[in-house]
């Protein structure tokens, strides 16, 4: 299923990226999209390498009165470190050897639009010192200019680290972080979402049959039955990669794929999916992880304020907080921001 977003705007077919999915997991974070489109808050993408955060980026932006304007991603992790400020806010001719030409800069390239800034927790410092004081005034200088200009986007920016501990170990500047969390949106990893997965494999399949030209209707009860067995560490983009090399090398007989199409590099010795027994039981622990993190936020932090709102004791609340080594200290710094 190809989850609905769809606003009366002007957005152009194949402008807006399909989401595909249904698992609760899943359209938990879709639903949000539109309401998160709606304003110009800061963004924060938060996600396994692979999982679709640019797609969810992209959507943000064809949803947004920004949509006739540009999208501008950018993988910081793919800047080398010397360069990531001109290629950020732009030169002037002879701002150092070998600018012959003046640059704009990625900033103004995305003026009126989105820009979407990838692993941003690989900025170096002083260019997130320049970026965070872009955000609170809207104004840069380009490299070897005098001259103030402003712009006027919005930025999403997107992660697969834990920038808590960016934070402690001093990479990451906490002010740009409360400035990047306005809004935060948590993309679930695929094996936590595996009833999506022959929903996507379909998806990718039918793209690449098009694209190849292949006659190609759909996949065999052994092959799915691998797919879905498959922990998918390299998640949603892992996936496509599969299906697209299956697309490529299969027979297609009775235009279906089979078993021996499907190339796991690194399937694990599970050859069957888990026990209903010990899925349940990390459905549960999940719940409980997810619903002690929430209450902890809600509350800055205060245990017996969170405890009494999950109607629980205090002592047995404490015992779900170490159970899953929540840091509570982590909201009381919250706390102490605000």
């Amino acid at each position: 299923m190809t989850t609905p977003l769809t606003r009366d705007s002007g957005v152009q077919p194949g402008d807006l990226p399909p989401l595909v999915g249904r698992s609760a997991a899943f359209t938990t974070a879709t639903a949000k999209i539109p309401a998160v489109a709606g304003c110009d808050a800061g963004v924060l993408l938060l996600g396994e390498t692979g999982t679709g955060k640019e797609l969810f980026a992209r959507a943000v932006h064809y949803l947004s009165r920004r949509r006739t304007r540009p999208f501008v991603p950018v993988n910081c992790a793919a800047l080398p470190v010397e360069l990531v400020e001109n290629e950020l806010f732009g030169h002037e001719r002879a701002a150092y050897t070998g600018a012959n030409t003046s640059e704009p800069g990625l900033i103004a390239e995305a003026d009126g639009g989105t820009l979407f800034l990838d692993e941003v927790d690989s900025l170096p410092l002083a260019a997130q010192a320049k970026l965070l004081r872009f955000l609170e005034t809207k104004e840069y200088r380009r490299l070897g200019s005098p001259q103030l200009r402003r712009a006027d986007l919005r930025l999403v920016a997107a992660t697969n680290c834990v920038l808590d501990q960016a934070m402690a170990s001093g990479r990451f500047r906490r002010d740009l972080y409360y400035r990047l969390n306005v809004v935060q949106l948590l993309l679930p990893p695929l094996r936590d979402r595996q009833e999506d997965v022959p929903l996507l494999a379909r998806h990718f399949l039918d793209r690449y049959a098009r694209e190849f030209d292949r006659v190609l209707t759909g996949f065999a009860s052994e092959a799915m039955s691998r797919l879905v067995a498959y922990s998918w560490p390299g998640n949603v983009r892992e996936l496509e990669n599969t299906v697209q090399r299956a697309a490529i090398l299969t027979e297609g007989r009775d235009g279906l794929v089979a078993a021996c199409d499907i190339d796991l590099h690194d399937e694990p010795d599970r050859p069957h999916p888990e026990s209903f027994k010990a899925a349940k039981r990390r459905a549960v622990a999940d719940f409980e992880r997810r619903y002690v993190e929430a209450a902890l936020a809600m509350c800055l932090g205060n245990v017996s304020r969170a405890a009494r709102t999950a109607h629980k004791d205090r002592r047995s609340f404490w015992a779900l907080v170490k159970k899953h080594g929540i840091d509570v200290h982590r909201y009381r710094a919250a706390e102490s921001h605000a």
